[in-house]
């Protein structure tokens, strides 16, 4: 699998999985929290799901492993560039203090309790990223099959 491929299959699974999350976000959003995460997990399955049937042949032409580890690990860090630059928007920071004040009682929190917070929740949804783009990587590999010739 060529580097060229990996860029673009990754790029595809980031594009289109925040742009399906946005969807699937206003869909669920009536469910609050628990909303927000059904949407970005079922946003990455997804889109995983058809860019690893689309990418296939190329996934096959090496160790399926390998070539699904590439394009998991640069989406994965693509999310979390994309996140950094989000959560630090003032418009979103303060939606994310205004969950946190309804989560947990943050009137003695600092400023640690907050960075903290934050990193947290930015790595639980880049890993929640990575398993499911992995995940649906694999299995949309393996539904196609290549052409015996």
């Amino acid at each position: 699998m060529k580097f060229s491929d990996v860029v673009i299959a990754a790029a595809a699974i980031v594009l289109f999985g925040m742009l399906l999350d946005t969807v699937l976000w206003v869909v669920f959003l009536p469910q609050g929290s628990s909303g927000e995460l059904l949407a970005w997990i079922l946003s990455f399955l997804i889109v995983s799901l058809i860019v690893g049937y689309v990418f296939a042949i190329q996934i096959q032409e090496e160790s399926r492993i390998k070539a699904i580890g590439k394009i998991t690990v640069l989406s994965s860090l693509t999310v979390l560039l994309l996140l950094m630059v989000w959560v630090s928007t003032p418009l979103v920071s303060s939606a994310l203090a205004d969950t946190f004040n309804e989560l947990f009682n943050t009137s003695s929190w600092t400023n640690s309790y907050w960075s903290a917070a934050l990193a947290l929740n930015e790595a639980f949804s880049v890993l929640n990223a990575l398993v499911f783009a992995f995940i649906g990587l694999f299995i949309g590999s393996m539904l196609r099959k290549p052409k015996k010739t």
